[in-house]
């Protein structure tokens, strides 16, 4: 069995749709073991009480630096078993030392189709408002590869969302999540669940 830890700093809609797959059979030979949120008041860790999944608050603010954080969430992580790290609107960057620690096994989903619209400071609403004021006519997300880049690992999966007319950051991000987020994270999850050398 793959094991799961997601890592999440907000509402935490992505880990109920990893959820909602683990519950119906949609995520093959893999289980979410553990959610870790950056914040006290996440409602992601709600959401993981909810589905009796264990959970823990992991604050970098509460370490001298980056790489200590990044060293006792490693720690935190391989005790539990955690064969892949998915990040479902993580808000922080994680340090080269929790990078090393799992290469090749931390995913992230993003609102756009890579290479567009990603990168530092593109996040939540900022990147459906850069897409809207560019005029694209197809946005979408993606599931990729964590590197010490930003948002520059190997694409694992994209999904294509069409901007209607009269759309606001709010109303595409909605569709963006719905339409694509929340299908290609479980599917991108089921998918390296049946990958040996992910295991």
């Amino acid at each position: 069995m793959l094991k799961i830890a997601v890592l999440v700093s907000g509402g935490g809609t992505n880990l109920q749709a990893i959820i909602d797959a683990q519950n119906a059979g949609g995520l093959g030979d893999a289980r979410i073991e553990l959610v870790v949120s950056n914040k006290d008041d996440a409602y992601a860790l709600m959401r993981a009480k909810e589905a009796g999944i264990p959970s823990k608050v992991i604050r970098p603010k509460d370490f001298p630096d980056k790489d200590l954080y990044g060293a006792a969430l490693a720690r935190e992580l391989k005790e539990c078993g955690t064969g892949l790290v998915v990040l479902a609107g993580f808000l922080v960057v994680l340090p080269p030392v929790f990078i090393d620690e799992f290469a090749g096994k931390i995913i992230n989903i993003h609102p756009s189709l890579i290479p567009s619209f990603c990168g530092e400071g593109f996040y939540g609403l900022k990147v459906h408002e850069a897409a809207l004021s560019r005029g694209v006519k197809i946005t979408g997300a993606t599931v990729h590869f964590v590197d010490k880049g930003c948002d520059t690992g190997p694409i694992i999966m994209q999904k294509a969302v069409e901007v209607l007319e009269g759309d606001t950051p709010e109303v595409l991000q909605r569709r963006v999540m719905e339409q694509a987020e929340w299908v290609i994270l479980p599917a991108a999850i089921k998918k390296l669940a049946e990958r040996e050398e992910i295991r």
